[in-house]
């Protein structure tokens, strides 16, 4: 569990650095996220096939129908992201995005029997509130209703992404992550043919060394780390540490890129950074107690 969790941290905080490579690639959103689907799939794939590794049959049908949604949802879930920056600010469509973490605690009583305490609770409010502040969305107030649904949509697949991970078994993480990357790749790309997102293009030394980064560490490396680390944690944890990614965001725009962090962003940074901390506390209290329970 303590292993699954550090390499969940670590995905987190490589998902909040693509902002900054970001800033060196001029092209469209959609061009980029299928571009680094497809260098993350086929950097996988070969890996794979260097270490002669087979995928198994067995487990790869059994899980066919869970892997089919969770990459076509990434993938569209990678869309509607995009779209809702196109509508909104980036501070309220991230706000709707991060609803999702909240969205798989308040279902994770009904799907997988997790019990929501009242500490739980509160820590999933006080992480929205710090998420809210972080974000400067109360100094920019809430533009683009369109946006907010995309934003909200975006939330929704990304619950469901969580969801269905936790029920696929028998796949290591490397395995389950190219055929949903190599998925959510082929979903992206009619839709990129269909707005004319993959043309007009300049080829240049800049931009294409840091689609690579993005392809092979934001893309490969890190959902090999949360694909197969995922399953193995509780649902709330993974909804609670997922908020490590936009304050890493946060912090990476106000210290590197010189962006700004207003005195609320700074707040709400301690705020979902402490409620991650009081229900990771929380969780091992419970399990200690458990273990001691059972000697008895």
């Amino acid at each position: 569990m303590k292993k699954d969790k550090l390499q969940f941290v670590m995905a987190m905080i490589i998902f909040g650095t693509v902002g900054l490579v970001s800033k060196f690639i001029p092209y469209s959103a959609v061009f980029v996220a299928f571009v680094r689907g497809l260098i993350g799939t086929l950097f996988l794939l070969v890996l794979h096939v260097l270490q002669k590794q087979s995928f198994p049959k067995r487990e790869l049908r059994k899980n066919l129908v869970l892997l089919c949604l969770s990459g076509i949802a990434l993938g569209i879930n990678w869309i509607t992201m995009f779209e809702a920056f196109r509508h909104t600010s980036v501070a309220v469509a991230t706000i709707c995005y991060y609803m999702a973490p909240v969205i798989v605690i308040l279902v994770s009583p009904f799907l997988f029997a997790e019990k929501i305490t009242s500490k739980k609770g509160i820590c999933s409010v006080i992480a929205v509130l710090g998420m809210i502040l972080a974000s400067g969305v109360i100094e920019t107030g809430f533009t683009g209703l369109k946006g907010v649904y995309l934003g909200l949509g975006s939330a929704v697949l990304y619950a469901i992404i969580i969801i269905l991970n936790k029920k696929i078994k028998g796949l290591s993480g490397n395995e389950r992550t190219i055929f949903q990357l190599g998925l959510a790749t082929i979903a992206i790309l009619p839709y990129g043919l269909l707005t004319g997102s993959f043309i007009h293009l300049e080829v240049e030394p800049m931009p294409v060394l840091m689609l690579l980064i993005a392809g092979i560490i934001h893309t490969g490396v890190v959902y090999v780390l949360y694909f197969g680390s995922m399953p193995n944690m509780p649902a709330q944890s993974v909804a609670i540490l997922s908020y490590i990614d936009p304050i890493v965001a946060v912090l990476v725009s106000a210290l590197i890129l010189r962006e700004g962090l207003s005195a609320l962003a700074t707040i709400g940074v301690v705020l979902v950074i402490g409620s991650a901390i009081v229900n990771e506390v929380e969780l091992r209290g419970r399990r200690r107690k458990r273990s001691g329970d059972g000697h008895i």
